[in-house]
């Protein structure tokens, strides 16, 4: 991981992005003094992609959503 200062990563954002989007980190300062890191997203960071993963395939088709699913003699609640 490399320090860079604010000053520096403002006059070479562009060069620092490019090096980041490239897989490394960055740690920012400020007067020596670490403030914030910059990294590549992870896979699991991205939460939207996530959910869709995990939802994929699992969405059940009803041809007639309105009907039970069961016979209303099978109802725990009826009994």
């Amino acid at each position: 991981m490399q320090d860079v200062n604010v000053t520096n990563l403002r006059q070479n954002l562009p060069e620092y992005l490019a090096r980041v989007e490239a897989g490394e980190t960055l740690r920012v300062t400020v007067h020596g003094r670490a403030i914030a890191e910059i990294s590549p997203p992870s896979p699991l960071q991205d939460g939207a992609a996530a959910a869709r993963i995990r939802l994929r395939n699992s969405v059940v088709r009803y041809d007639a959503p309105l009907t039970p699913v069961l016979p209303a003699d099978e109802w725990d609640m009826l009994k």
